[in-house]
């Protein structure tokens, strides 16, 4: 895949233009203000009305609905299972939240179909490719731990290749708690629902301070009840919680559009799939006929967005991987290349929460993608409403992360955590041409 430079989306070049919303006109009040129109507001927003019609919800957007992570993503909705600790290891508190995951892709297929909002979702399920000995190792580790409901199958070499035909395969682990949607589609379809619902939605405001009962905005002042921080990578800016996240923007491209030779060669359908290694690669097959691969950890990013090198030096590694996985595409013209801002707390647990204050908040969702903010979403607009659910005692309810350092210290955090991956992954060997037959 050769060099191709940073450009639009692909979930948003295929959006129908339209003018920006208008913006806040000046003093306001409101009920509820949601700070955020990306995925985990706009569920906010439609969860509260859902529990209160009546609500009065105003949502401010500092660019255009789908302009952040929303229109950015990847397209992931998954509880993903395969975590860093065996499963047997996680507290039964954990295990509540990873069946609330598995709940929450269910519920963003149902919404979808219920609200008519055409995203494209489609519940393919997923597999964990192992193409190197340690991968294989922890793949087993997690089958052999698993809760009975997480629902994970290993696979053989052959099993795995005939889902994901990929070069030197050793192995794998299927789940079908995953599926695969139009991230920018959903966001804003998304919106139309909860205007219908009486929602306000304003564009281009941007939040200057959250106080108790009362957000300033560069365009007026917003008297309210209760205040929503939902602003994923942009928690650490003026109007959210300066060190409780850093920012780091996940690094996409893609193919351009492939012939049917040549996914009969590459042999995927409605799975997505994980390259399981130190820097994973996540892959799947847009309904365009394109291959996507995906860097979700990500690099560092400053109050300028990341550094142009470092989004280089991830893109070529992805390039790299699509060589080594799919010998056949090697050489495929490069169409799309795009990064995705992303959240993330510094322990790498998202939390939600209800202060005292009547401050609400949403962060740390990282790669999280669509199922993690629908979830948080559901659960905040439960804490808002005084709902006695099972999701407001879910063990992300109120947790506080470490604080990351302060100003530059957090990018250069970042920035040696990325490099120390980036050593370990070039120490991982993949059988070399290796084709399992199918």
């Amino acid at each position: 895949m050769a060099t191709v430079p940073r450009t639009h989306p692909l979930w948003l070049d295929r959006l129908p233009t339209e003018e920006p919303r208008p913006p806040l006109d000046g003093d306001s009040r409101a009920d509820v203000v949601v700070l955020g129109a990306g995925l985990s507001g706009l569920w906010t927003a439609y969860y509260l009305l859902e529990a209160d019609p009546a609500l009065d919800v105003l949502v401010v957007e500092a660019d255009v609905v789908g302009g952040g992570a929303a229109g950015r993503g990847d397209g992931w909705c998954t509880a993903d299972p395969v975590l860093p600790v065996p499963a047997d290891e996680v507290p039964p508190d954990g295990r509540a939240l990873r069946q609330a995951l598995r709940d929450a892709v269910v519920e963003v297929g149902g919404v979808a179909a219920a609200e008519q909002v055409d995203c494209g979702f489609d519940y393919g399920g997923t597999v964990w490719l192992a193409r190197h000995p340690g991968a294989l190792e922890h793949l087993a580790a997690v089958a052999r731990t698993a809760a009975d409901d997480d629902d994970l199958h290993l696979l053989g070499p052959a099993e795995a290749t005939d889902l994901v035909g990929a070069d030197g395969v050793l192995g794998g682990l299927v789940g079908h708690d995953s599926a695969r949607l139009d991230p920018a589609r959903l966001a804003r379809g998304l919106r139309d629902v909860v205007l219908a619902r009486g929602a306000r939605v304003v564009e281009r405001t941007h939040a200057v301070r959250v106080s108790p009962r009362a957000v300033v905005t560069d365009r007026g002042t917003v008297r309210t009840r209760w205040s929503v921080r939902a602003l994923g990578a942009w928690s650490a800016g003026p109007a959210g919680d300066a060190r409780a996240v850093a920012s780091r923007h996940a690094v996409a491209v893609t193919t351009a559009p492939l012939d049917a030779a040549a996914w009969g060669a590459v042999g995927l359908g409605r799975e997505s799939f994980t390259d399981v290694r130190p820097l994973p690669v996540r892959g799947a097959r847009t309904d365009d006929g394109r291959l996507l691969l995906v860097d979700p950890v990500g690099v560092p990013a400053g109050a300028g967005g990341p550094a142009g090198r470092d989004v280089e030096r991830a893109a070529a590694r992805l390039r790299a991987a699509l060589a080594s996985l799919f010998g056949s595409l090697d050489g495929a013209a490069a169409s799309l290349c795009w990064t995705v801002p992303l959240g993330v707390a510094r322990d790498g647990l998202p939390s939600v929460g209800l202060g005292d204050d009547g401050v609400a908040w949403i962060r740390g969702l990282g790669s999280g993608g669509a199922a993690a903010a629908n979830l948080a979403g559901r659960t905040v607009a439960d804490l808002v409403t005084g709902a006695d659910s099972p999701l407001v005692r879910l063990p992300w309810v109120g947790h506080r992360s470490p604080a990351w350092p302060a100003g530059p210290l957090r990018v250069l955090d970042g920035a040696v955590a990325r490099r120390r991956a980036e050593r370990a992954d070039a120490t991982v060997r993949v059988p070399d041409g290796v084709r399992t037959p199918r």
